[in-house]
C-alpha cells in the first residue's frame, strides 16, 4: 500500500474516480481542494480531499473521504486519514478536522486518532479534530449521538456492539519509517 499527497489546495489537483465504485467521486474532479491517496498495485484505493478551514488558516478541514467499495472494511480510510494528518502537522497546521456523518467513518477517524469535539456540524455531522482534548472520554458521546438518530441496519448492530467500549488504538502514521508501508508528497508541495 502506498500513500501520497498528490497536491495541496494551492496546486489545483482533480482526481478522476469512478463513480460506480467511490462515493462522493465527483467532489474530487473539483481544483479548489488537496488531494492524497492510497494505492494498491498503482490503483487508488481510497482517496480524502481537503482545505484550509475558512475562518482558521492553521486549521485544515478534510472535506470528503472515500474507499473504494470492494476495499471497505481492511482499514485503509482510518490509514489514509493518519497520513494526511501527519503530512498536514508537518506542513505547519495546528489542528485537523473531520465532520462525520456516520458510526463507521466515527470509528475510521477514532483509528486515526481524531476526537469527538462535541461540536455538530451540517447535517447530522458530528465534528472530530486532532488533536482534541479528553479524546478518550468524548468517544462514548459520539456514540450517544448516532444512537439518537434512526440509521437503520448495519448501523444499529454497530453501534449495540461499541456500547460501553473504549475508544479503538491509534493507527502508527503509514509513512514512518519503522512502519512496511510507504508515504510520499510531490516535490515543492
Amino acid at each position: 500500500m502506498d500513500f501520497a499527497v498528490l497536491g495541496w489546495p494551492a496546486a489545483g489537483e482533480t482526481l478522476s474516480l469512478d463513480h460506480e465504485r467511490f462515493a462522493y467521486a465527483g467532489k474530487f474532479v473539483m481544483s479548489g481542494t488537496g488531494k492524497a491517496v492510497a494505492r494498491a498495485g498503482g490503483d487508488v484505493v481510497a482517496a480524502v480531499a481537503f482545505d484550509p478551514d475558512r475562518t482558521d488558516g492553521e486549521v485544515l478541514k478534510l472535506r470528503y473521504v472515500t474507499v473504494r467499495e470492494d476495499r471497505q472494511g481492511e482499514g485503509i480510510g482510518p490509514r489514509l486519514l493518519r497520513f494526511i494528518a501527519a503530512r498536514a502537522s508537518e506542513r505547519g497546521f495546528e489542528r485537523v478536522v473531520i465532520a462525520v456523518n456516520n458510526p463507521f467513518a466515527y470509528q475510521a477517524a477514532y483509528r486515526a486518532g481524531f476526537g469527538y469535539t462535541g461540536d455538530r456540524t451540517g447535517i447530522a455531522e458530528l465534528e472530530l479534530a486532532r488533536p482534541t482534548p479528553d479524546r478518550a472520554g468524548r468517544y462514548r458521546d459520539g456514540l450517544a449521538a448516532f444512537r439518537e438518530r434512526d440509521l437503520g441496519e448495519p448501523a444499529a448492530s454497530f453501534l449495540a456492539a461499541k456500547a460501553g467500549s473504549d475508544p479503538p488504538a491509534v493507527l502508527p502514521d503509514p509513512a514512518a519509517a519503522d512502519q512496511p508501508l510507504s508515504g510520499h508528497e510531490p516535490d515543492g508541495a
